[in-house]
C-alpha cells in the first residue's frame, strides 16, 4: 500500500481479552529505555492503541480512559520508520500524517529514534472552549496522563518496553505535524520491544 497523506489504515480490531492481571501489572510496571529495532506488529499496536484511548463500549462511546465531559480532546499521533499517523478514535484506524520517518523529531534523547514506535499526546484545545487556557492545560495534561498510564499497563502485560518523555521540541514537532496554536503536545511516549 503506497502510504500517502490522508490514507485510511484500518488495523485489525483489538484483542481485549486475556494479557497479564493487573496487580502483577501494577507491580512489574517500569520504564525502559533500551529498545529493539523489531518492528510491533499491526494487532500489537492496534491493541496499544484501543488500550491508551480506545472506545471500550460502543453503545455510550465512553472510552478506555477517563475524559472529562467526554470531550476527546486528546489525539494520539503515531510515529513510525514509515509514517506519521494519526488514530481515529470512532474508526478505530490510522490516518497517514506524513510518509516520512519523523522518529528524530519526536524527542529529545538519544533512545527515541530507535524505537519502533513513538507515541505523541495532543491537546486540542479548541474541545474545550468553556475553559480558560490554565484550565485546557490542566484537562489536556491530565486525560493525556490517563492515556499514557493504561499504554505503560499494556505495555507491561504485552512484554513491551516504554517511557514517557516531556523531553520534546514542541515547536519542531508542532510544526512536522502540522498542529496549529490550539493543539499542545503534552507528552510522548515511546515503544519497543526490549533490546537483547
Amino acid at each position: 500500500m503506497t502510504l500517502t497523506p490522508g490514507t485510511t489504515i484500518p488495523p485489525p480490531p483489538p484483542e481485549t481479552t486475556g494479557g497479564m492481571p493487573l496487580m502483577e501489572a501494577f507491580k512489574t510496571r517500569e520504564s525502559r529505555r533500551e529498545y529493539s529495532a523489531t518492528p510491533i506488529p499491526t494487532q500489537v499496536l492496534a491493541n496499544l492503541l484501543w488500550s491508551a484511548i480506545g472506545i471500550s463500549r460502543p453503545e455510550s462511546g465512553k472510552l478506555t480512559v477517563p475524559n472529562g465531559r467526554s470531550r476527546r480532546e486528546i489525539d494520539v499521533f503515531v510515529i513510525t520508520a514509515e509514517a506519521t499517523y494519526k488514530y481515529d478514535i470512532d474508526r478505530h484506524a490510522l490516518i497517514v500524517v506524513l510518509a516520512e520517518d519523523i522518529r528524530l523529531l519526536a524527542g529529545k534523547q538519544d533512545f527515541v529514534p530507535t524505537a519502533p514506535v513513538n507515541l505523541v499526546f495532543v491537546a486540542d484545545f479548541r474541545k474545550m472552549p468553556e475553559l480558560n487556557t490554565e484550565q485546557q492545560l490542566v484537562y489536556g495534561s491530565t486525560d493525556a496522563a490517563f492515556c499514557v498510564q493504561n499504554a505503560y499497563l499494556y505495555c507491561t502485560s504485552a512484554g513491551l518496553s516504554t517511557v514517557a518523555r516531556g523531553s520534546v521540541d514542541r515547536e519542531a514537532l508542532g510544526k512536522a505535524l502540522g498542529l496549529d496554536a490550539q493543539q499542545r503536545i503534552i507528552l510522548g511516549q515511546s515503544v519497543a520491544y526490549p533490546a537483547g
